[in-house]
């Protein structure tokens, strides 16, 4: 599990901690890699993987580092399980428009490249066919739905259709299904009380 902070910036997988010990965490993190980096790994044991993509007129290259030294990060007993940290680094160009995008990882994980990109592009790839079924299926993002708690209400009642419609073991779509249940009684009633 995967939990993100300050705008997808820092990641820590699968720990629980206060606020305060994780920023001082992510930027020892930070710290480290930088430094690193800037001296090529020189004396740092890590492990390295590279990944190239190329798609939709977009060229993406990412960088993942890991290593175990731990060294740099203050008071380790507080984060239980924890093995390594990590840096990923994803450069994007697009005509001529480059970018770059780093985040900063703290594992329960083994040095281990591969491991860890699988484990960073999995968590965001698990997530994404949850979203484009709830906004093309089900208009999330068209939604006008702002006041109290009524966004955060409509999105579990979104969630909870959508699971209703995946139980029901026909086929169809799951757009066709949304439209049957609306247009037959029966059919609402078989989805709804299966």
């Amino acid at each position: 599990m995967a939990r993100y902070w300050n705008n997808c910036r820092h990641t820590w997988i699968g720990f629980n901690c206060s606020a305060i010990s994780f920023h001082s965490c992510s930027e020892a993190v930070e710290d480290f890699f930088t430094v690193a980096q800037a001296h090529h790994f020189a004396g740092v044991a890590h492990d390295y993987e590279e990944e190239l993509d190329k798609d939709h007129g977009r060229f993406e290259i990412r960088r993942y580092w890991i290593t175990e030294n731990l060294g740099t990060l203050a008071d380790t007993r507080n984060w239980k399980g924890l093995r390594s940290i990590g840096r990923v680094e994803r450069e994007c160009l697009q005509g001529d428009v480059r970018s770059v995008e780093r985040r900063s990882f703290i594992n329960p994980i083994p040095t281990q490249a591969k491991s860890f990109a699988h484990a960073v592009r999995g968590h965001g790839a698990s997530s994404i066919p949850c979203y484009f079924r709830l906004d093309v299926v089900l208009g999330d993002d068209a939604s006008r739905i702002r006041k109290g708690n009524a966004p955060a209400i409509m999105t579990s009642i979104r969630h909870l259709c959508m699971n209703l419609f995946e139980r029901e073991s026909s086929s169809v779509s799951l757009a066709k299904k949304r439209r049957k249940a609306a247009w037959n009684d029966r059919y609402r009633s078989k989805i709804i009380f299966l």
